[in-house]
């Protein structure tokens, strides 16, 4: 198991499944490994596997084999590998880190099912959530938004904004933090100046025309 430096790999941290590339013609197994080393080629600095809604796998053996190849790529470019929510998957192919939302797993379970060998992230829409991740020694990362409207959740949380970074790191919360939520390459720098460690993208690469061209655009 690598030990990865976690503010630098929120720099560009990419998120998609298979119902992420739902829109390509073919294998959405393909698609998805083929999207995701485009984007390892091209700079991105940690990758989450979230397979989840209407269009994802539905079969659990499907879903793990898919997970195994995607980790592979990620250990290929040395990049993290992290799965959203599921942690018995996460413990069972060895991955880097284990995001669960609000309502998911607490941080402290998590981090007694992967023994010392993932980092663990959550997701933070409130003041008083921040606060609490903060707080939680548990917590190595948080996913702050969503920033802007997404199409990417089926049940997206209230839109929080561009200044929301600011607030929570002028209340003294300093752990890594990675913006979420509709960012584009326009929008990327400023969510960065705002006080974001790096931004998280779904849609922006995955139906992206030209990924490595995106990648840096993302990256600058």
């Amino acid at each position: 198991m690598t030990q990865y430096n976690v503010r630098a790999a929120m720099q560009l941290y990419f998120i998609a499944g298979t119902q992420d590339v739902s829109h390509l013609a073919g294998d959405p197994a393909d698609n998805l490994l083929n999207v995701l080393e485009q984007a390892l080629q091209s700079g991105i600095t940690c990758y989450q596997f979230r397979e989840k809604g209407a269009k994802s796998l539905k079969d659990p053996a499907a879903c793990k084999a898919l997970a195994i190849r995607c980790r592979d790529l990620c250990r290929q470019y040395k990049v993290p590998f992290v799965i959203d929510d599921n942690v018995e998957l996460a413990v069972d192919i060895g991955a880097d880190g284990v995001h669960v939302g609000q309502t998911d797993m607490p941080p402290e379970q998590v981090k007694q099912r992967v023994g010392g060998n993932c980092f663990v992230g959550t997701s933070v829409n409130t003041l008083e959530q921040g606060l609490s991740a903060q707080a939680n020694p548990f917590v190595d990362y948080f996913g702050t938004g969503p920033i802007f409207p997404t199409q990417s959740k089926e049940d997206p949380k209230p839109v929080v904004g561009v200044e929301f970074i600011s607030t929570i790191r002028s209340h003294g919360i300093d752990k890594p933090i990675v913006a979420i939520g509709g960012v584009t390459a326009e929008t990327a720098a400023f969510l960065r100046i705002k006080g974001a460690d790096g931004v998280a993208i779904i849609s922006a690469i995955t139906r992206s025309h030209n990924i490595p061209q995106t990648v840096k655009e993302l990256l600058q």
